[in-house]
């Protein structure tokens, strides 16, 4: 008996072409030349690089691309005959990589990317155009790095209803409230330990304000709920504002601060947020560490769904962009969004303030008679009540810390609450409140 033939023998190789080769894009590299007979075997195909492209032809990248075509040009990327699947690694949401993936697929080419902030402002228009021309659109690695939750939601939950999703979503904002958490860091110091180690850049907007995590939540309440994409509605607040007292205090409640990107969609409509919540100390969200990230799901069917892992870096976003190239070797592939464009439907922005629940706030104010009087009183001409009050004698930026927590009540109550507070000459700063999630 003659042997099988070879899977790989016979379809030709699926030829790519990658556009920005920094950390990511030489994770890529390396990771197709360590497993090239394992990828093609499961690919059905071989997977060969044939053309590269970024500003700095010359630049160090700690692996040896003169093997491969370069090209100036990104441009070229797409007009190439021998070019099937383009990778783009350019990042930032509009601008060249825009340009790239709209040429990409209306030249009918397979797009596979990185970038999240471009899916989350026209992932719409990008998945349209790939429908149009019946080709991948693909973006595994736009959402937690190496987790495979992009397709976890679009294939194996696309039987469920999801109740809601939610997670820690920027491995950066976890690694500092790790370290104030395990060291009794501030703020400031955390923050310039995450960018001595390379987890932070020099400037940390982008993460430390939520917007990165914003952008993510804002694709995964697509997948999930069959919307459209609408990063407008994403409301997000960062963790600049936190001081020590805050996680120490949340410790003592029995939970763990973490930013939590949420989205939940009820009658009302679609609640996206991301902030910095009280996590039940027995959650599974509250034992994730350092620089990782995860997700959560819950459906109706299938129950809770739970992803952790490595969020960023070249090994874990290479390993989801080759698990990308992957699918479309094997011609495996449907709607960017678990179902076509057309039957996405625009969601109504439910109201965030009407939300009910219970909330820790802390305040910094001067430390003399009547002020905790005025902070009783802000409470209750709002309509928030009160469980717990406290005050530990702690001194932050030339103040007392008061921190109480609330019964559970609409979430505008307490934003009214502290607006008052907050125009008082004996609050010292801005005042913090964090939801306190039942999970």
């Amino acid at each position: 008996m003659s042997p099988l033939p070879s899977p790989t023998a016979s379809r030709p190789p699926l030829r790519v072409a990658l556009a920005g080769i920094g950390v990511v894009g030489g994770g890529v590299v390396r990771l197709l030349e360590a497993n090239r007979e394992l990828i093609a075997r499961r690919a059905g195909r071989a997977i060969e690089i044939v053309a590269l492209s970024a500003r700095d032809r010359h630049k160090d990248r700690g692996v040896d691309l003169s093997a491969y075509r370069w090209e100036d040009d990104m441009g070229a990327l797409v007009t190439a005959d021998d070019v099937d699947v383009v990778v783009e690694m350019v990042g930032g949401a509009d601008g060249p990589a825009l340009t790239l993936a709209r040429a990409a697929l209306g030249a009918g080419k397979a797009l596979v990317t990185a970038n999240k902030a471009m899916i989350a402002h026209h992932g719409l228009d990008l998945a349209r155009l790939a429908e149009e021309r019946d080709t991948p659109l693909k973006y595994e690695a736009a959402v937690a790095g190496g987790i495979p939750v992009i397709k976890a939601l679009r294939e194996g939950a696309s039987a469920n209803q999801i109740a809601r999703v939610y997670g820690i979503l920027n491995g950066t904002c976890n690694y500092i409230l790790t370290l104030m958490e395990r060291e009794r860091a501030s703020f400031a110091d955390a923050l310039a330990d995450a960018q001595a180690e390379g987890y932070a850049e020099a400037d940390p907007t982008f993460d430390v304000d939520g917007i990165d995590a914003a952008h993510k939540l804002s694709i995964l309440a697509a997948l999930c709920f069959g919307t459209k994409l609408d990063i407008g509605a994403v409301t997000a607040t960062g963790i600049r504002g936190l001081i020590a007292a805050d996680i120490r205090e949340a410790e003592a409640l029995g939970h763990r601060v973490r930013l939590i990107g949420m989205a939940e969609r009820d009658e009302t409509g679609l609640y996206q947020h991301v902030q910095p919540c009280l996590v039940p100390a027995d959650h599974p969200l509250a034992y994730v560490p350092g620089a990782l990230n995860a997700v959560v799901a819950e459906g109706n069917f299938v129950g809770r769904l739970f992803f952790e892992g490595a969020g960023a870096g070249a090994g874990p976003t290479a390993s989801a962009i080759v698990a990308d190239i992957i699918d479309i070797a094997r011609d495996e592939y449907g709607p960017a969004f678990a179902m076509p464009v057309d039957a996405l439907d625009r969601a109504a922005t439910a109201d965030a303030g009407a939300r009910v629940g219970k909330h820790y706030v802390r305040l910094v104010v001067e430390d003399r008679i009547g002020v905790l009087a005025e902070i009783a009183t802000a409470m209750r001409d709002a309509g928030v009540s009160i469980e717990s009050f406290i005050q530990r004698g702690d001194d932050a930026d030339g103040g007392v810390v008061i921190a109480l927590v609330t019964h559970a009540g609409p979430a505008s109550a307490i934003h009214a609450a502290l607006a008052t507070l907050s125009a008082s000459d004996h609050v010292v700063g801005t005042p913090m409140h964090m939801p306190i999630l039942a999970l």
